[in-house]
């Protein structure tokens, strides 16, 4: 069955993924190089303490510290991975060592080669894949997948081509990324037709001519000179037909796109089609180990491809979950979930060992928006509903999240001021332990809140302050009162006046 993993992909590839079952990998791995990209190159100084993991959720920056020493000097001892590297790998990774030294790129680097040879070993003899890049990084991201897939074995540099705002005016504008491509062996799949281009509209102009089959040809000579205007010995048929493939793509983001799901990192579906179309066949088995938002598990789902991702946020795992789910594929049917909480105990571990993806974990039950922006005023999560009694026609609820915090009514009275202070209508708040008395008095004391969800006069009342705790979460349903046209949490709502009435979409 299809299968999304939350986890980090080194972890996941070395236990579950197994030998020569991938047909197609596509990565496009979480990197910043849109800010501050000389620090990339500067070695830190004094203690080398530090997480070498996705900080938050979208802000992928890599730090040299004890983690990155620790992997660089797994890897190139060989036990790190399932299959102990190649000595051409070990000594690039000392050779950039030695001309990188100990800074966040080289870190990155060091998170990059294990993954990669797990990928290698997991993909089939004619397997294929693609490695999403930007300039920063990918001259050493392709010195990488030589040593571990062989040079012998790139096929191209493709070149994605995007327009946009065109405003430094001190150098050439970026409007490209590089996604390397390689194949395990010397026979691979290549479906070119499936990919395959038009050519330029003067020249489908030529092919006047239809056949009894309904083919275009245009009549051309066999001296080489211009088409006659008769059949003859001395001229043929030649049939329309399309371009191969070249290797760039002009394909524009999805940012002002209906696919858009507010994911800074989303990339087009059209992108993802010509790579999955291309390079397997259905039925074929694609990885995509830094799955995002979904657009390649998305994408393999509806061209009947099967499926695996990995995520190491749960944001993400989160996010294709509720897009499959828009498109009526449904998890457990359609697809499986591992390593999110399936009980107290999970989700009282995860609280303990990844504190912001319980929040986020606990946040999404109720379909809601995780915030993920430090400084975030004790708000975990936001719940946008359609409210009438508002000018703008959008209310708002807030969701605090309690870990391993001893809980008491303080935190209730704290809900409260956050509840004000953000011209909220209500809040939840959730917690591990059962809520105490003194906070269940609390909550009662603010009472409800009216709204009205359609448009006249159809009033409803919800708690102002709701308390659940996580054993709550794992009850069908929920015992928690919410409004019934709740907003898409992964889309703002888009509000336009249309002929005097109010039009809500994003729903």
């Amino acid at each position: 069955m299809n299968t999304l993993y939350y986890g980090d992909n080194l972890d996941i590839l070395k236990r579950y993924i197994k030998n020569e079952t991938i047909d197609l990998i596509y990565l496009d791995p979480p990197f910043q190089s849109g800010r501050n990209y000389n620090i990339l190159f500067q070695p830190k100084s004094g203690n080398i303490k530090g997480a070498n993991s996705q900080i938050r959720t979208f802000e992928d920056t890599w730090h040299w510290g004890e983690e990155a020493e620790r992997e660089y000097t797994e890897l190139i001892t060989g036990t790190l991975t399932t299959e102990p590297p190649s000595q051409k790998l070990i000594d690039l990774m000392k050779a950039m060592r030695g001309y990188l030294a100990e800074c966040p790129l080289f870190a990155y680097l060091c998170m990059m080669a294990p993954r990669l040879l797990e990928m290698r070993r997991a993909l089939k003899p004619t397997g294929s894949i693609y490695l999403h890049c930007d300039t920063t990084a990918s001259h050493y991201l392709k010195l990488l997948m030589d040593a571990v897939f062989g040079a012998k074995n790139f096929r191209n540099e493709i070149i994605w081509c995007y327009s946009g705002r065109e405003l430094n005016q001190k150098k050439w504008n970026s409007k490209h990324d590089t996604i390397l491509y390689f194949t395990k062996s010397n026979q691979w799949t290549f479906n070119w037709e499936e990919v395959a281009e038009e050519p330029a509209p003067k020249v489908i102009a030529q092919y006047k001519h239809v056949d009894e089959n309904g083919r275009k040809y245009v009549i051309r000579s066999k001296t080489g000179g211009k088409g006659l205007s008769k059949e003859n010995e001395n001229t043929y048929r030649q049939y329309y037909k399309k371009v191969p493939p070249r290797s760039w793509m002009n394909i524009n983001f999805v940012s002002s796109s209906q696919e858009s799901l507010g994911y800074p990192t989303q990339k087009p579906e059209k992108l993802l089609e010509r790579i999955i179309k291309a390079s397997s066949n259905e039925n074929d088995l694609v990885l995509d180990p830094f799955c995002g938002c979904g657009t390649t598990i998305a994408v393999a789902e509806k061209l009947r491809r099967q499926w695996i991702g990995i995520d190491i946020t749960y944001l993400a795992i989160d996010v294709i979950k509720k897009r499959l789910e828009k498109n009526h594929i449904k998890e457990n049917e359609h697809f499986q979930v591992y390593g999110e909480p399936k009980d107290v105990y999970s989700a009282g571990q995860l609280a303990k060992q990844k504190p912001f993806q319980f929040e986020v974990w606990a946040v999404s039950q109720l379909n809601a928006t995780p915030t993920v922006k430090t400084g975030d005023k004790g708000i975990d999560g936001v719940i946008n509903f359609i409210d009438y009694t508002k000018k703008d026609k959008v209310g708002k609820g807030i969701i605090s999240v309690k870990g391993g915090q001893s809980i008491n009514p303080g935190m209730v009275r704290d809900l409260k001021g956050t509840i004000q202070s953000q011209n909220a209508d209500f809040g939840i708040l959730i917690t591990l332990e059962k809520a105490t008395r003194g906070m269940t008095e609390e909550a009662v004391k603010e009472g409800c809140f009216d709204y009205c969800y359609q448009e006249g006069t159809v009033i409803s009342k919800i708690p102002i302050i709701q308390l659940l705790t996580a054993e709550d979460l794992f009850t069908n349903p929920i015992p928690v009162k919410l409004p019934p046209t709740v907003i898409d949490p992964y889309r703002k709502p888009d509000i336009k006046r249309e002929s005097g009435q109010q039009s809500l979409k994003g729903l």
